[in-house]
C-alpha cells in the first residue's frame, strides 16, 4: 500500500499514512489516454459519486466495517454506538465527547485530519504544484470576498476516508447562512493534489461566515470530493455556538476543510507554521490547539 509521510503531532514523530485506493488514484491522475476519460466521467458527473454513496448506505455494506476498522487501526472505544446500519452510517459516526478534549484556550482544529497553515494567504495564493496554481478568488467565486482575505491567514485540512468525518466550530461564533458553489468531484487525496492544486477551486464546496468577537469574520469552506455523497450542515444559522460544537459532516469519501481569517486576527501555532513552510502536513485531531489571538 502506498503512503504519504506526515508528522503525527500528538505522538511527536513522522509516520507513513496509507493512501486509500492508491493504485486506482495513481492510474486516474496519471494523465494517460486511458485514464483521462474515466477521470472526466467520475469527477464531472455527480451521479457517479451519488451511486457509489448509495452502495455505502446499503445494509450489505456493513460487512466492510470490521475489516476497515482493523486495517486502519480505528479506536472503536470512541464510538457513541457500536452497531451500524451501513458503512456510511459507520463513516459518519459520532464520537464520545471525551474522545476529543478541547485545548484549554485559543482556537482549535475543526476536525480530524492532516493540516497545513499559511500565516499569509498570499504565500498560498499562487502556490504552484507542477505549474498549476491555487487561487483565492477562484475558491470563493467572489472578488470582493477574496479581497477581504487576501492579506489574511489560511488553514487547509485534509480528511482521509479512515478519519472521523464530522467537523466542528473552532471558536465561539455565530454562523451565517451557508452558500453552495457547485463543482466537480475530484479526489483531494495527496496523489491527486500533487497533480493539480486547483482541485480545491474546482470541486463542490460550501461557504459559511463565522462571526466571532475574538477572531472577526472567518470563512469556513467545506470541500467535497470523489465519492463524497454530500456535505451535511447540522447547525442553525444565526444561533450562537461554542467552540467544539458540531457544524456538520461529510458522507463517504475523502474531503477537505479550509478556514480563512482576516489580517491580524490569529497567530497559528509555531510548530504548524514551521512544518507547513517545509510542505509537511501535521496530523492531529479535532480540539487540538490551532492558534491564539495576535
Amino acid at each position: 500500500m502506498q503512503a504519504v509521510t506526515v508528522f503525527n503531532r500528538s505522538l511527536k514523530k513522522m509516520e507513513n499514512e496509507p493512501i486509500y485506493f492508491a493504485k486506482i488514484l495513481s492510474f486516474l491522475y496519471g494523465g494517460s489516454l486511458f485514464s483521462l476519460p474515466i477521470l472526466f466521467l467520475i469527477s464531472r458527473y455527480s451521479f457517479c459519486s451519488a451511486f457509489f454513496g448509495l452502495l455505502q448506505k446499503s445494509k450489505f455494506s456493513r460487512r466492510k466495517i470490521g475489516p476497515f476498522i482493523a486495517r486502519f487501526q480505528i479506536d472503536a472505544n470512541e464510538f457513541v454506538k457500536k452497531e451500524f446500519s451501513s458503512f456510511n452510517d459507520f463513516f459518519i459516526r459520532e464520537l464520545k465527547k471525551t474522545a476529543r478534549p478541547l485545548a484549554k484556550e485559543g482556537a482549535v482544529l475543526p476536525c480530524d485530519g492532516k493540516f497545513l497553515v499559511f500565516p499569509q494567504i498570499k504565500e498560498a495564493d499562487g502556490f504552484a504544484v507542477k505549474g498549476k496554481k491555487f487561487s483565492l478568488s477562484s475558491l470563493l467565486k467572489d472578488a470582493k470576498l477574496a479581497k477581504r482575505y487576501e492579506n489574511g491567514s489560511m488553514l487547509i485540512a485534509r480528511l482521509a476516508p479512515f478519519d472521523y468525518h464530522r467537523f466542528h466550530f473552532p471558536f465561539d461564533c455565530i454562523p451565517g447562512v451557508p452558500r453552495l458553489i457547485n463543482g466537480a468531484y475530484f479526489s483531494v487525496n495527496p496523489v491527486a493534489i500533487r497533480q493539480n492544486i486547483a482541485i480545491f477551486t474546482q470541486n463542490k464546496r460550501i461557504l459559511t461566515e463565522l462571526a466571532s468577537q475574538e477572531y472577526g469574520k472567518v470563512l469556513c469552506v467545506e470541500v467535497g470530493a470523489t465519492n463524497v455523497g454530500s456535505i451535511i450542515e447540522t447547525f442553525t444559522p444565526g444561533k450562537k455556538y461554542l467552540r467544539g460544537e458540531e457544524k456538520g459532516y461529510f458522507a463517504f469519501g475523502g474531503s477537505s476543510l479550509i478556514l480563512l481569517f482576516e489580517p491580524g486576527k490569529i497567530r497559528f501555532c509555531d510548530d504548524l507554521i514551521e512544518r507547513s513552510l517545509n510542505k509537511i502536513e501535521s496530523k492531529d485531531r479535532m480540539g487540538a490547539l490551532l492558534g491564539r489571538l495576535t
